[in-house]
Order: structure tokens, then C-alpha cells, then sequence
């Protein structure tokens, strides 16, 4: 039995739920089951794609981010890349039954990995002239014969020129998608799966005009309706490649990630050097990063790292180089930061929402340098900026760059096979569960390790004509279905 997945990166639930015009989810809705999906801590791309495709959570990868700590000291940063995780996947477990997989844009996907079939590059790829980006390598020609030069994500999507970049992701979508449908076409093959990552980039440069309630929402604008337009171009895609998926096979539609609006940042060095935590030396004339301040480390207590959410590690003597904090006042002094992150007021005065998890809090176990705090900020409104220089720990959305869109921490999943019954709305359903499910639907065998669960053991199927489309009233939709071998 052939499984498919299809990553939507940042979709948005109340788009894919609500927009009455995306036909093709709505159609597999109706003949499968769908919600949200719940994401990981941190719900990043990396490492979320690949919880979702072992079923371990970011503490048993030991990746908690895009960088982390590569060894105790304070600023000896390591950037995941496809080596990094080794866990066992999806595809591995195909690859011991003799079948085949493709695997497109999924991150970390570079240097391209080494599968039972092929592989090419994700958004992570440095450049596809840097050298090779798919496997095997002689992969990448074949492509570039079908689309030309083939992009792993579109260059300067922060860019101010919206039109311009508009086109381009459009263009880098629409090659990725023939791309796919090629390669399933031509190939055998028994799992597949694509990260589109257009849909993360038109959001981070367009989400304000979608959004009401942003500040910088222009209605009636020449953009306002770039995101939903951009949402039935991939509804339009995914309808084409469906057809070439097989009747029996297994149809995953999923979003590891929402998205909300972008409000600005939180700068966590920044605040913990005002408060004491982050002790320097001086202070830098212009912002700088941890590893170019002057940070007199026997008396820092606590330091951080950026990015959707802050990483935030504690100083402590034995542990760290020149660590100031004994390990027996350890729990004490992570819980009095925790409950002073918490505390934190916005510039208005009110409570601005901060949530500081305990790794043990969040992880079956926490293995690699794992942060001592994770660290989210007005339920992910703020990203967390790691600088010190500002003057105040609140920055503007404008100070962050031009980006309007932050990911929200539940995405999207809709599951449908001709081999399965409707299930229609199913809650509680999270990242760590996809991979048990889809394997145990294929007859393949568990992943070790997985935290989570066949999402669909238990349930009872609902009537067949439940969801947001009434089939019976659109014969359109019950005739693709049909000819897709999803309904008789």
C-alpha cells in the first residue's frame, strides 16, 4: 500500500477548515478524517518534519532548534543538517520491507540523504551550484531537463519587493509540484513525501493584508488576496497529483505548524542583561550577538539563544566552563527565572504571555545540550531576538524585518485512503502520531522510540456524508473522487 504525504508548511486551520473553494481538501475530508494537528516544542520546521516522520519528539532527537549547542561551551553553535538526525524514519522502515521512496524538500534534507530511492534538497540546501542536491547525484540533471533550474526555496523572501517575489514563488511551486508528479510517474516507488515550503514564504511576506486585525492590514490593497489565492493554487496542485497516487494509496495532507501575525520581538538577552542574569563586562556600542559581547562569565548566571522561541541556558559551575550557579541551587534558580519570564509586562503594562518550558516538561527525555528553558512569548505573536543593544527589550514589527507571519502551534492533517472509512473531525491528534499511523495503516513495523500513536485505534467511523461538503449536492466533487478510487 502506497503512502503519500503532502507538508503544507504554516498552513493555517482556519483557512484549509473554512475556505469553502479548496475543493480537493475538502473532498478528502469528507471521505477521511482531518483537524488539528498539534505541534512540537518548538513548533519549528526543524525539527518539527522530522518528529513527524519518526514519531520522537525534539528532546530523543536532541535538536531543539535550527542551531544548538554543540558542546558546553557558549557560543560553539552546530547548524542541523540531514546528518544530524538519525533516527529512524518513515522511509527506513519501507526501505527494510524492499520498497522505495522519494523524499522532496523535506528538512533537514541537505546534504541529500542517502535513501532506498531518491532524495532532493529542502530549503536548508546552500545552493544548488554549491554542489549536489539530490540523490543520486545524477538526479539533478534529469530535473533540471523537466523545469530548468530547480530552486529548494525562493532567495530574499523578506525582500520589499512583494509583486516580484509573488511570481517567483508561484514559480518555484509550480516546479516543485512537476517535479513530484514526474518523479511518481516514472518511478516505482512506495512512500513519498513533499515539504512545499512556498506557502511558509508567501505568508512570512503577505499575512498583514490576509489579517484584520494586524495593524499594517491594507483591504483593499493590491495584495489582499495573495495568501487565499496562493492556497487554491496548491488546492489546484494537489488535485493533479492525486491522480497519480493509485487507488489504495494512502493520502496524507498535513501542516507540522499554523501561522499568525508577526508582532515584533522580544529581546531575551537584552531583558536578561537589565535584570542581572547576563552580566557584561560593558556594553556593546552597536547590538551584537552573545558570542561578540563582553560577558563576564563568572558572575552570568543565564544566557539565551533566538529564534521563534528562546533556548535558555543557566551557568552552572561543573557544567559550563565557568559556571556560577552551584549545582544544588540549580531547580531553584531555573524556577525563579522561569517565574520572572512569566511576569513579564508588555510596554502596556499587561501580562505579555510568556510561557517557559522545562525540557523534562515537554520530552520523553532530553538528550544532546538541551536548553534549561524554552521559551515562547505572547503565544508566539513575538519571536525571541537574541541581541543585546536595543533600547528596550520590545521591538516593533518593523525592527524585526519585513515579515508579517510567526508559526502558531497547531497545524493541519487530513488522512484519507480508499481502504479506510470516514472518520470526519478527530481531536487530539499530534505531529508524534503521524508516523505510528500511517505505518501501522501500510502493515509495516513501529519506529523505536515513538512517543506517539495510532490516531485512529479506537475510532468509530462516522456517517459517510458528515463534513463541510454535502457530496450529494455536488456531483462534481463525488465524480473526482470517484475517478481518484477514493469513493465507488
Amino acid at each position: 500500500m502506497k503512502i503519500l504525504v503532502i507538508g503544507l508548511e504554516g498552513a493555517a486551520p482556519e483557512i484549509v477548515f473554512q475556505d469553502e473553494r479548496l475543493t480537493t481538501l475538502r473532498s478528502l475530508m469528507d471521505v477521511g478524517c482531518y483537524g488539528l494537528l498539534e505541534g512540537v516544542i518548538p513548533p519549528s520546521p526543524v525539527p518539527s518534519w522530522m518528529c513527524l516522520a519518526t514519531g520522537q519528539d525534539p528532546g530523543l532527537l536532541g535538536v531543539y532548534g535550527l542551531r544548538n549547542r554543540a558542546d558546553r561551551s557558549y557560543t560553539n553553535l552546530a547548524s542541523v543538517d540531514s546528518r544530524t538526525i538519525q533516527a529512524p524514519a518513515m522511509w527506513d522502515r519501507v526501505a527494510e520491507a524492499n520498497g522505495r521512496s522519494i523524499l522532496i524538500g523535506v528538512p533537514p534534507g541537505y546534504p541529500p540523504r542517502p535513501i532506498e530511492g531518491l532524495s532532493v534538497g529542502c530549503p536548508l540546501t546552500p545552493g544548488n551550484d554549491l554542489g549536489p542536491y539530490t540523490h543520486p547525484p545524477e538526479l539533478a540533471a534529469r530535473i533540471e531537463a523537466i523545469v530548468g533550474p530547480y530552486p529548494t526555496d525562493v532567495a530574499d523572501y523578506r525582500t520589499a519587493d512583494r509583486a516580484a517575489l509573488r511570481d517567483r514563488i508561484l514559480d518555484m511551486s509550480r516546479k516543485q509540484f512537476e517535479t513530484l508528479r514526474r518523479l511518481m510517474a516514472e518511478e516505482t516507488w512506495d512512500y513519498a513525501q513533499f515539504v512545499e515550503v512556498g506557502l511558509d514564504r508567501i505568508q512570512h511576506a503577505y499575512w498583514r493584508h490576509l489579517d484584520p486585525d494586524d495593524p499594517r492590514h491594507e483591504p483593499d490593497g493590491p495584495h489582499a488576496d495573495v495568501v487565499r489565492d496562493y492556497y487554491l493554487q496548491l488546492d489546484g496542485e494537489i488535485a493533479k497529483t492525486l491522480e497519480l497516487a493509485g487507488d489504495d494509496a494512502i493520502v496524507l495532507i498535513a501542516s507540522v505548524h499554523g501561522a499568525r501575525r508577526c508582532e515584533g520581538g522580544f529581546a531575551i538577552n537584552e531583558w536578561l542583561a537589565r535584570e542581572g542574569f547576563l552580566k557584561l563586562k560593558s556594553r556593546p556600542e552597536h547590538v551584537a550577538t552573545v558570542a561578540r559581547l563582553d560577558v563576564d562569565w563568572p558572575a552570568a548566571t543565564a544566557w539565551a539563544e533566538g529564534g521563534y522561541s528562546a533556548r535558555v541556558y543557566l551557568n552552572v559551575k561543573g557544567r559550563e566552563p565557568e559556571g556560577m550557579i552551584d549545582p544544588a541551587d540549580y531547580e531553584a534558580a531555573r524556577d525563579d527565572l522561569k517565574a520572572r519570564l512569566e511576569a513579564v509586562a508588555g510596554p502596556d503594562g499587561e501580562p505579555l504571555g510568556v510561557r517557559a518550558i522545562k525540557p523534562e516538561d515537554a520530552y520523553r527525555e532530553a538528550r544532546g545540550v538541551a536548553p534549561d528553558l524554552i521559551v515562547d512569548f505572547g503565544a508566539m505573536a513575538l519571536r525571541a531576538i537574541g541581541g543585546v543593544g536595543y533600547p528596550s527589550p520590545f521591538l516593533g514589527a518593523d525592527e524585526v524585518g519585513p515579515d508579517d507571519c510567526n508559526p502558531a502551534p497547531d497545524g493541519v492533517f487530513i488522512l484519507a485512503s480508499s481502504q479506510l472509512p470516514a472518520f470526519g473531525e478527530i481531536e487530539g491528534v499530534r505531529v508524534l502520531d503521524v508516523a505510528p499511523t500511517l505505518l501501522e495503516l501500510a502493515g509495516l513495523p513501529p519506529l523505536p522510540d515513538a512517543v506517539g500513536r495510532n490516531f485512529l485505534e479506537g475510532r468509530e467511523p462516522t456517517d459517510p456524508a458528515a463534513g463541510p461538503t454535502d457530496l450529494d449536492d455536488d456531483e462534481l466533487l463525488r465524480d473526482r473522487l470517484r475517478g481518484l478510487g477514493y469513493i465507488g
